[in-house]
């Protein structure tokens, strides 16, 4: 009974651990977090290329006509992004626990790389 109830505990507190995460309600109140999740400038630099080349790929495929070039717009976003997250940031992308904040995030963030409100180099503080 005694070992029953300290499985009971431990599970209890996994429980209670893994919910106690933050959850994001809004876009707004994602936005900071995202941004904590891209600190590496490869990585920026790699989300900023891939969303330049997805919109791109998708202009071209809607004005060309050639709509099967669509099917490149997830392949080059995801691809370059991942790669940022993988092999430089080394954590997990966003897109796994919040798929439409983080897209909506990845936009934001180009167009805030775009016009210098964010920068590709973070500066540490001394």
């Amino acid at each position: 009974m005694h070992a029953n109830n300290r499985l009971n505990s431990t599970i209890l507190f996994l429980y209670s651990s893994i919910n106690m995460e933050k959850r994001y309600k809004t876009l707004k109140e994602f936005y900071p977090f995202y941004l904590t999740e891209h600190l590496n400038p490869v990585c920026r630099t790699l989300h900023f290329i891939g969303t330049s080349l997805l919109l791109a790929d998708a202009i071209y495929a809607v004005v060309s006509q050639q709509y099967w070039l669509l099917w490149l717009v997830p392949v080059i976003g995801y691809g370059f992004a991942w790669t940022g997250h993988f092999f430089f940031e080394k954590n997990k992308p966003a897109t796994f626990q919040y798929p439409f904040y983080s897209l909506a995030s990845d936009f934001i963030m180009f167009k805030d790389l775009l016009i210098g409100k964010q920068p590709f180099l973070i500066k540490k503080p001394k």
